[in-house]
């Protein structure tokens, strides 16, 4: 009797190749560091604004648009569907929720405005994998409607964290409850976004989760 491996079959080939591609689809810290990503002037006003006016629960993503002067122009939120992380499906949803909340800058020599994540998410400030697959989405999502890709910000029970800068703070949280925009320092809440057609809206969500 001859011993031996069990030659690959058709269906673990294409696992493998699919599990490889998915990876090939993740930023690590020092890639995301080394991209430039514009830092933010005062993420705490950005993070409490976004927070008063979507509530991020657990895999929720918030997408923020802003302008030159760190306006806000336009946002969005949606759940992540539990689907295995992966950059191009993030990328995806992403852009399917720009194209609805806001017209592209691809006519534009440079970009102007800059797009923002924050992602809701268990665990702690640590990136994870699929932090990375959502620094790929993010990029590739705003090269795609020409904008400027911004900082991408993780909110768990212990705090919300700019990634690859190491700002942060312990308020607002996964936990905590929103403040009433125009409290405070949600600062966003002063301003009302833009839909596609440029006219101003309420101060209400941007897009419906």
């Amino acid at each position: 009797m001859t011993l031996g491996f069990a030659p690959p079959t058709a269906a673990s080939l294409r696992s493998s190749s699919e599990s490889a591609s998915r990876l090939a689809r993740i930023l690590e810290p020092s890639e995301w560091a080394a991209a430039g990503i514009p830092l933010l002037r005062n993420p705490r006003e950005v993070v409490s604004g976004l927070h008063s006016r979507h509530a991020p629960t657990p895999s929720t993503a918030v997408l923020a648009v802003l302008d030159h002067e760190e306006r806000l122009a336009a946002s969005a939120s949606f759940v992540r569907r539990p689907v295995a992380a992966d950059g191009w499906e993030f990328r995806n949803a992403l852009l399917a929720h720009l194209r609805r909340v806001i017209p592209h800058d691809l006519r534009r020599r440079a970009p102007v405005r800059t797009a923002v994540l924050l992602y809701c998410r268990e665990g702690d400030e640590r990136w994870t994998e699929e932090d990375g697959a959502w620094m790929w989405g993010l990029r590739d999502a705003c090269t795609l409607h020409g904008l400027r890709c911004g900082a991408y910000i993780t909110l768990t029970g212990a705090g919300w964290q700019v990634l690859g800068e190491g700002r942060g703070g312990r308020r607002p949280s996964s936990d905590s409850l929103p403040l009433p925009l125009g409290d405070g320092p949600a600062e966003l809440g002063r301003l009302a976004p833009r839909t596609a057609s440029g006219a101003t809206e309420p101060l209400r969500r941007a897009a419906a989760r």
